[in-house]
């Protein structure tokens, strides 16, 4: 099973710089994107379809902002878009599909680099999320949660770590909450798992020459959990075309 996320920047925009062409020769078997950008009426033309698959979203109330959507080959048994979070539940920050061998979720958590009022969001975020991994805990079946976590783990996760100490992304409090989930929660960073080599980074600033000098964060994510009867076989940012910000992040599993 091959599962790819990606952080769109607007599905629109992203459209319009290929990705949909190049989605149908790559044909993973679930696709995860974030920051949609648009309504479902928006995205309607056959430039969003992709043949044997159907479009499952979450939106935002406020136009132009947010948004999650799964591409699914398979007829998803439930579909649920929140986390259980009354704060969160307009911003269309969260979809979960229950498949017959897995859940899947597609999530963008919020950022905090604009302030500490934004900061605070964020941690509220955190926190009301990981309720939710108390209950998913209980599952029998695996649950995949792609996304863009807007958190750089480790120092090899992001290039300039001594300079980003004290931002929001690389603090402390932020990379101690991914320590718990991996490791109270038993969740496994699928990418790290198989790939434990410096300079593998998901998004680049668009600042100076970031992408040119590979300046960039790994924060978005394949978090596997429970894990039971789950292999996984290969993880690859793909970096040959640029669809956003972010690079998609195709794992293969063995379910």
């Amino acid at each position: 099973m091959k599962v790819l996320t990606l952080n769109v920047c607007g599905i629109r925009a992203s459209q319009k710089k290929g990705l949909f062409k190049w989605l149908k020769k790559v044909k993973p078997d679930l696709i995860c994107f974030q920051e949609v950008r648009a309504l479902e009426d928006q995205i309607s033309s056959d430039d969003f379809n992709i043949t044997g698959y159907k479009r499952y979203m979450s939106v935002a109330e406020k136009k132009g902002y947010s948004g999650v959507c799964i591409y699914a080959k398979e007829t998803p048994k439930n579909i649920n878009k929140s986390f259980g979070s009354k704060l969160f539940a307009n911003e269309g920050r969260f979809i979960e599909l229950e498949l017959n061998k897995l859940h899947i979720i597609s999530i963008y958590f919020p950022s905090g680099s604009s302030g500490e009022i934004r900061q605070e969001l964020k941690y509220k975020f955190m926190s009301k999320f990981e309720s939710y991994l108390k209950k998913m805990k209980k599952r029998n079946k695996p649950v995949l949660i792609c996304g863009d976590w807007n958190i750089a783990h480790k120092e090899i996760d992001i290039k300039n770590w001594k300079g980003n100490k004290k931002n929001s992304g690389f603090l402390p409090e932020e990379r101690a909450w991914i320590d718990k989930i991996i490791n109270y929660y038993n969740c496994i960073d699928a990418f790290r798992f198989i790939n434990d080599k410096p300079d593998n980074y998901t998004w680049w600033s668009n600042r100076g020459r970031a992408w040119d000098n590979n300046v960039g964060w790994r924060i978005d994510y394949q978090m596997l959990s429970s894990p039971k009867n789950v292999a996984i076989l290969s993880a690859d940012i793909y970096k040959k075309e640029r669809f956003s910000d972010h690079s998609p992040l195709i794992i293969d599993y063995d379910i």
